[in-house]
């Protein structure tokens, strides 16, 4: 097998150049990628992970990882993060990842982000959903990776 092609971004971010990165993601992953689908629901996967890591990020660092490796795609942010937004990840996406139905689901967190101010789980359900990808987790201490999965028909690369 190949080694995996890969990106791999450390910045300290703000949410003006979520945006930007994920732009860059659609373009570079359109060259690679077979067809436009894939990379587009690698962008939407990237700047949704993106955005999360910058809003719960404890001291500002975020890192972003996207790779593709055979068929499989992946899209990994990590950060450092309070107990209480740590907590309250876990449980999000496990009951995301419990539910049956990945429109369903993302219909009720709708309408849930509807009467909130912040913290929707939003973004998650709609990776899940939107870009039909697996969202999980790992937690060592205070920092968090949050992963993105999806497996492609075919070979994912040209």
């Amino acid at each position: 097998m190949d080694a995996p092609a890969y990106c791999h971004i450390s910045f300290r971010p703000n949410i003006k150049l979520i945006s930007t990165v994920r732009r860059f993601v659609n373009e570079f992953y359109m060259r690679l990628l077979v067809g436009q689908e894939v990379s587009s629901r690698l962008a939407l996967a990237t700047h949704e992970l993106l955005e999360n890591a910058v809003a719960y990020a404890a001291d500002g660092e975020t890192e972003v990882r996207i790779e593709v490796r055979g068929k499989e795609l992946l899209v990994r942010t990590w950060n450092r993060a309070e107990p209480e937004h740590l907590e309250a990840l876990k449980g999000l996406i496990d009951e995301m990842n419990q539910a049956t139905d990945a429109d369903e689901y993302y219909q009720k967190r709708l309408a849930i982000s509807a009467r909130r101010s912040e913290g929707s789980g939003l973004g998650l359900a709609r990776i899940r959903a939107e870009a039909e990808m697996q969202v999980a987790y790992e937690i060592e201490k205070d920092r968090v990776c949050i992963l993105a999965r999806m497996t492609t028909d075919g070979e994912a690369t040209r």
